[in-house]
């Protein structure tokens, strides 16, 4: 199974999530002609993708266009008002592929019937830079043809693991869908605990930024675990040592986290009811 004019890949919704992968998959040279995309407002950076690769943009859903994977990277709680609309760009050779967190297979079965090959998906918005972490599950009639070209398209744009079961999607909404957040949470963090030291906010900002971009990309390098690459930093008794034995001391910070992450993985369960 290929992108074809055809039947190209219907992206709906091109914000913050839907615009990250479109602009990867564009970065990566998918040919702009397999590619529709349907949104009434997309953001300003989407535009320009739109406008840079010359994409085909309807505000709303075009008639007699059937797609090969309809992608679906709207919000949960749009999801009711928005899939009745959606079922003329889908029969049972196309492939729904989901972002949304929390909308399970048989809510999209309901809408476009009990045959419809769907994947539930879970990537992040490091998807944009070809950096993304994707998790996906697969229902029972999606073919290996279909499973290939889903996992062509999303490793394209980062790394991607196909999960066993679809609950394990909120887990993965947990961790990966909402952990950049966390990271970007942990730069304002070290930039704010810098600027009450009594560095300035574009030096404090400035070396925490390159800190956790730095630090990211040695592991992304690095065939070491984290843990080994922690200890490479502490000395015993070092100003590394006196700040972990804060951050480290009775599990603090992998307390904080734990709770962090299973309070996001619930409401993945919570928009799934």
């Amino acid at each position: 199974m290929k992108l074809t004019n055809e039947r190209p890949l219907v992206l709906i919704g091109a914000g913050k999530m839907g615009g990250a992968m479109l602009s990867g998959w564009m970065k990566q040279g998918m040919a702009p002609e397999h590619v529709v995309v349907v949104d009434p407002n997309p953001p300003a950076e989407t535009i320009e993708t739109i406008q840079a690769h010359d994409l085909i943009w309807h505000k709303s859903v075009p008639d007699g266009v059937v797609a090969g994977v309809l992608l679906l990277a709207i919000k949960p709680q749009m999801m009711e008002e928005v899939l009745p609309t959606l079922k003329s760009l889908a029969d049972e050779q196309s492939v729904v592929l989901s972002v949304a967190a929390g909308t399970t297979i048989k809510r999209f079965k309901d809408n476009f019937g009990a045959g419809q090959p769907v994947v539930r998906v879970i990537p992040n918005t490091p998807s944009q830079v070809g950096r993304g972490v994707t998790a996906g599950y697969a229902s029972d009639e999606v073919q290996d043809t279909q499973k290939a070209l889903m996992s062509s398209l999303l490793e394209s744009i980062g790394v991607f693991y196909w999960v066993e079961a679809e609950e394990q999607i909120d887990l993965a909404t947990a961790v990966s869908g909402s952990g950049p957040a966390y990271v970007f949470h942990l730069v304002e963090a070290m930039s704010a605990a810098g600027q009450r030291l009594g560095l300035t906010a574009e030096l404090a900002e400035a070396l925490a930024r390159g800190t956790v971009a730095g630090s990211g990309e040695l592991l992304h390098q690095s065939s070491e675990d984290a843990d080994v690459l922690r200890k490479n930093v502490t000395s015993p008794g070092g100003t590394t040592a006196a700040a972990l034995s804060v951050l480290m001391g009775d599990d603090a910070l992998t307390n904080l986290m734990s709770d962090a992450v299973a309070k996001a993985a619930h409401r993945a369960t919570e928009l799934a009811d």
